[in-house]
């Protein structure tokens, strides 16, 4: 599962790949459930008509989901993942997912430890022509105690234990898992897709597209 990535931090590279405008503090560049980083939507008033709304809006928020019946921002520490299979019925998710609040998680690269050697490696994963990421994922917010108001967002996940590239990572005898990668002809789509065609997107990211190299922690 995805714990760990690399934010895309260049504004220039962001308004081009992703065409949104990113927020004035763009987060750190490597970021770890608990993190404040970006993520992208749709506005909720994109389909009024009015040409001065933007198709898509890039957000700060949490990475890992905060759903609004929380008791407080640690939960974030375990939501950031949320597995395809199950997300309809997990109480941290389903609203999102039933509401089809889709959001892209902007990356140049994601971390999964290599045990191929005997040991955990953890490697970095990119595309392999250098571009950056767009990785489907639901947001929420939520209101804090002190009155203000969060946001968050989740990674989806899918099974990838006949995955030519993905298969190689994660604890041996475990079932192996890949984050999805969205086609960036299919961003605006995902983000518009109604919640009986969320699964339409969940798709395996073509191997030959990734590449590896390995990292210190």
């Amino acid at each position: 599962m995805c714990s760990h990535y690399e934010a895309v931090r260049q504004r220039e590279k962001f308004l081009r790949h992703f065409r949104a405008e990113p927020p004035p503090d763009m987060g750190p560049h490597d970021v770890w459930p608990g993190y404040s980083a970006c993520f992208i939507r749709r506005p909720a008033h994109a389909d009024v008509g009015d040409a001065a709304v933007p198709a898509r809006e890039a957000l700060a928020g949490l990475f890992g989901m905060v759903p609004h019946w929380s008791r407080d921002s640690t939960i974030a520490r375990h939501t950031y993942n949320a597995r395809t299979e199950t997300v309809a019925e997990k109480p941290s998710f389903r609203e999102a997912w039933r509401q089809a609040r889709h959001c892209i998680v902007p990356a140049a690269a994601f971390y999964e430890p290599d045990w191929r050697s005997g040991r955990a490696v953890p490697t970095r994963i990119s595309r392999s022509d250098g571009e950056p990421m767009g990785l489907a994922g639901l947001w929420a917010s939520w209101t804090a105690p002190t009155g203000a108001f969060v946001h968050s967002f989740t990674m989806l996940t899918i099974n990838a234990d006949a995955h030519a590239f993905m298969r190689n990572f994660q604890k041996p005898g475990e079932e192996k898992r890949m984050v999805v990668i969205l086609p960036e002809d299919r961003y605006d789509a995902w983000l518009q897709a109604a919640p009986q065609d969320s699964m339409d997107f969940m798709r395996p990211y073509p191997a030959q597209r990734l590449a590896a190299a390995g990292s210190s922690p």
